[in-house]
């Protein structure tokens, strides 16, 4: 006969805890859902593209404890790749388009991971932009990719070829899609046992080593599934805006989605979101307005702000709070 025990205090907590998590992101899900009604949907899409980045960077930076100053060539590779396809084979469906162009980030990714993974720390960091700035300096010489003026009217094609991608309410549908599906597999990356072992290494790395784990093995892996989301948001982005340039090969974009994931909380699922919302509306708002000049200026001092007063982030901090009082 079987029998069932009851739950420890522990595992009730953490059961409840899954349960309001889960909460939250159906509310959220339904607010995104209607936010086009309200908000311009271009706008959100950027979001969603730059939120889709700065999740795919923490991934590494928040679980991996690695400083990736080249994640810019990722998102580049996914745009440019997907841009070159979809200009050159106007039969090809968008998602294929996309589809390729995150292949190419993979692979670029594995690469990558191949000459910096064994290094640490600011050497880790510095392989890291040299690769991305080789890698930029290759975009602004092919022939295939524009130069400094980039590949446009990147034609945003028909969804599984029925479905017409011309007006941006049914685009908007398509990019929230793609990052329900990126943000749910950096989900299940971190509360699976491998990314479990990934903040052991985070933690400890000798002890991880000591218990017998493959740390540049488990390493890689991370790395390469950060490089891929970032490729997935740099192809869905040139969908988008119909436009592959190299402001995203630019080290200054590398830059953009570290102050998105501290500003919006390092470590945390849902900060780089909150991250790069700020960070996009700072700019658009910015950008229209007589301080325009000075956007560089302002967003590096709230960086500075935000490391000295809250230095988990905004999504951090206020998990503390919660935890602090309502446990």
């Amino acid at each position: 006969m079987a029998t069932t025990q009851a739950l420890t205090p522990a595992m009730q907590r953490q059961r409840n805890a899954r349960m309001r998590r889960n909460l939250l992101y159906l509310v959220l899900l339904a607010l995104a859902l209607v936010a086009p009604l309200a908000i311009y949907p271009v706008f959100l899409m950027k979001v969603l593209c730059f939120a889709l980045f700065a999740c795919a960077f923490n991934l590494l930076l928040g679980y991996a404890g690695l400083l990736s100053f080249g994640h810019a060539a990722f998102l580049a590779t996914g745009g440019y790749f997907t841009g070159i396809m979809l200009s050159s084979y106007p039969g090809l469906t968008p998602e294929a388009g996309i589809l390729i162009g995150t292949l190419a980030a993979v692979v670029l990714g594995t690469f990558f991971g191949v000459l910096s993974i064994r290094r640490q720390g600011i050497y880790f960091a510095m392989v890291t932009l040299a690769l991305a700035q080789m890698m930029f300096f290759f975009f602004i010489q092919a022939p295939f990719t524009g130069g400094e003026d980039g590949l446009h009217g990147v034609p945003r094609g028909e969804l599984f070829g029925l479905i017409s991608l011309s007006e941006n309410l049914p685009m908007y549908y398509f990019v929230l899609a793609i990052f329900v599906i990126g943000f749910a597999i950096i989900q299940r990356t971190v509360h699976s046992p491998f990314g479990q072992v990934l903040k052991a290494i985070r933690e400890n790395e000798p002890r991880a080593v000591s218990l017998g784990y493959n740390v540049d093995a488990y390493k890689l892996v991370a790395f390469v599934i950060s490089a891929g989301l970032a490729g997935l948001a740099g192809s869905t982005k040139t969908v988008v805006f119909q436009l592959a340039s190299l402001t995203d090969a630019h080290w200054h974009m590398s830059g953009e989605v570290i102050l998105m994931t501290l500003l919006g909380g390092v470590g945390t699922l849902f900060g780089p979101v909150v991250g790069a919302g700020l960070v996009v509306s700072l700019q658009t708002q910015l950008a229209q307005s007589p301080l325009g000049n000075w956007v560089s200026v302002i967003l590096g001092a709230i960086f500075v702000i935000c490391v000295l007063s809250f230095r988990s982030g905004i999504v951090g901090e206020i998990g503390k709070l919660v935890r602090k009082n309502f446990k």
